[in-house]
């Protein structure tokens, strides 16, 4: 075997490790915009990529594949991964399909990753494995002993995939374009492999949808997104005279420039929280979860500090959702939550708990009672935090039950339980903004008796 063919097999191989991992990473990033990114999602999703490339590797082994046939073989099988890059991970193809779901009534997140992953996530992984053991087979036929060698290559491909998507690409040129920078290295592979006008055609067939649906114009005009990076999908609404502001397909924030309106739960924060602080001193009030940045929008005079994770946040909300800049008593941070809590020294006059990730759950790490025993430490003496949670009202879910048990094992006194809007505790589907508050004042959790009830010298 000659060097240089020896050269193009490991690069073929490093390609191929290099889109497996970048692909996976991209398609988990994508699917938290519908279903989130629990451990459950995440492992469902893995787990099939996972299966479909073993099977692709048992298969590529066969004595059916001619080694003469390998090349065209190879070639078409990258020109089906670019294919199937293009319809998993686009935008534009995972909202067609979670759209076609919920019109036939299949509302599981489960459901709905297990379907999307046997439908988008069993071929092409199954021809990454499929790939790695023909290229092997090449390399095997003038040295046998190269197979650690294979393994490296095909490693050291997935590990640059893992880190140049999540640290470079998705953070810095966008998720988008990071989708038609993985079909351009499958296309390219392909070329590779059989350099033929045909090759080269069917390729611009591929790529030239994925460069317009993933276009930042085409996602801008038909679902006005701003951005979609690494953390976030964000995208701003305007109804009449009322902008809403998406984040991972929930409405994070929502802005009546003429009237002052905010969503109602920020409402109800802003007029018996914000508005009613004396103005004796200056409070220092914690946001984690910055959203649009409406809470104390219109308060000048006391200290904000907002923490969130999306470092495009706040350019977003003053150029495109608020139209207007943020008064200089507020400071922004971007950091996330915990760690952030972890390593302030300092304390908050008010604590507000806006962190929703997407339109089905809370970050896991963030509703439990070790995060939220940090958020006790940093709040002030007779401080007051406030959590904004999408709970069922009459605890008619475990998740509603669940919660609430953990938040009072934490503040197990001074706290209030405050439903925003109009709910029927009489039925299921009773789910809504829910602020859990905690009133930091102390309280040696006596309870009165029948034999010690000195309720006439507690009155206030």
């Amino acid at each position: 075997m000659s060097k240089k063919l020896k050269t193009w097999l490991v690069f073929l191989i490093f390609l191929n490790g290099y889109v497996s991992l970048s692909l996976e990473l991209v398609v988990l990033r994508q699917l938290s915009y519908y279903v989130g990114s629990s451990a459950v999602i995440t492992s469902i999703i893995m787990g099939c990529f996972l299966g479909f490339m073993s099977l692709g590797y048992f298969t590529g082994s066969s004595e059916k594949i001619n080694n003469k046939r390998i090349r065209n073989v190879l070639s078409i099988s990258f020109l089906i991964i670019a294919l199937l890059a293009f319809a998993a991970a686009s935008f534009h193809m995972i909202t067609k399909y979670f759209s076609f779901m919920y019109m036939n009534g299949i509302t599981s997140s489960v459901i709905q990753t297990f379907l999307y992953s046997f439908v988008f996530l069993s071929i092409g992984p199954f021809l990454f494995g499929f790939n790695t053991t023909l290229l092997s087979r090449c390399l095997h036929k003038y040295n046998t002993n190269y197979t650690g060698n294979i393994m490296a290559w095909d490693t050291i491909g997935s590990v640059v995939g893992s880190l140049a998507t999540t640290l470079f690409l998705m953070p810095f040129l966008g998720v988008n374009y990071t989708i038609v920078l993985v079909v351009v290295l499958a296309i390219l592979a392909a070329i590779i492999t059989k350099p033929k006008w045909w090759v080269v055609l069917l390729s611009i067939i591929i790529l030239l949808p994925t460069i317009v649906i993933n276009s930042s114009e085409f996602q801008l005009k038909t679902y006005g997104i701003l951005v979609n990076n690494a953390n976030s999908t964000i995208s701003v609404s305007k109804f009449g005279d009322e902008k809403v502001l998406y984040m991972n397909g929930l409405p994070m924030s929502v802005y009546n420039a003429k009237t002052g309106s905010k969503a109602e739960y920020i409402n109800y924060i802003n007029k018996y929280f914000i508005d009613t602080m004396p103005r004796n001193k200056k409070y220092n009030i914690l946001v984690l979860g910055a959203g649009g940045f409406t809470a104390g929008l219109n308060d000048t005079f006391n200290n904000y500090t907002f923490v969130d994770i999306e470092h495009t946040l706040k350019d977003v909300s003053e150029k495109y959702f608020l139209n207007q800049r943020l008064s200089s008593n507020k400071k922004f941070i971007v950091q996330d939550a915990s760690q952030f809590l972890k390593n302030t020294p300092d304390l908050y006059d008010l604590i507000i708990l806006d962190v929703y990730s997407n339109s089905f759950q809370i970050p896991e790490g963030l509703i439990t009672a070790e995060f939220m025993q940090r958020i006790k430490n940093r709040v002030a003496p007779n401080g007051i935090i406030i959590m904004n949670m999408i709970v069922s009202q009459s605890f008619n879910d475990k998740y509603s039950k669940v919660f609430d048990n953990t938040f009072h094992k934490v503040f197990p006194y001074n706290t209030q339980r405050q439903v925003i809007g109009y709910n029927s505790p009489w039925m299921l589907g009773d789910v809504s903004n829910v602020l859990y508050i905690f009133y930091n004042k102390e309280n040696n959790g006596r309870i009165y008796t029948i034999n010690k009830t000195p309720v006439i010298y507690d009155r206030f």
